[in-house]
């Protein structure tokens, strides 16, 4: 199994994204990039913490490389707002790509690049790239959120247009 680790925006989002991706095995949620040792939810939406709500993706190389986890992390969210993702504002919800090896550094730099010169957004991609330092579990009720909520209003009105995205997108990289 290898790690991935990805910001973008609400980890609610990414989690139910990544989840149904085919080779995922595990996807936790937590916090990423930050200063404050085992930060809390409340510290982390404070914006003061330097965290980064993320997602760790751990996944079967066999099944799924890298930087196929990378075309699903640029392609279901905007990585061209610094600190907000729809009406999710703050360093909190910024994009952010948190690498492992140096392998993950140059996946994540080309593929920014190339879409950046592509013109693949009216404006330029803002992801941060940097070297995984830490990484925080969050709390447990933030763990399967869209799974164990999904009638609740955010994961009805935001989350579910995601997946939907996602299964449109990459049919022949999403769960059924």
């Amino acid at each position: 199994m290898d790690v991935a680790t990805f910001g973008s925006g609400c980890f609610w989002c990414a989690e139910a994204i990544f989840q149904r991706v085919n080779g995922v095995r595990r996807v936790t949620s937590g916090y990423a990039g930050g200063e404050v040792e085992n930060p809390t939810y409340p510290q982390v939406c404070a914006g003061t913490t330097g965290h980064a709500e993320t997602v760790q993706v751990e996944y079967d190389p066999a099944e799924i490389s890298y930087a196929e986890l990378l075309e699903v992390f640029w392609k279901t969210h905007d990585p061209t707002t610094p600190g907000r993702q729809g009406n999710d504002v703050g360093p909190q919800y910024r994009s952010v790509i948190f690498y492992h090896n140096e392998d993950q550094r140059e996946l994540a730099e080309e593929y920014r690049d190339r879409l950046n010169r592509a013109g693949a957004w009216d404006s330029p991609i803002v992801t941060e790239i940097q070297p995984l330092k830490n990484f925080y579990r969050a709390e447990d009720y933030h763990q399967n959120y869209y799974n164990n909520n999904p009638n609740q209003g955010y994961c009805s009105s935001v989350i579910r247009p995601k997946v939907e995205k996602l299964r449109k997108v990459f049919p022949e990289k999403a769960r059924s």
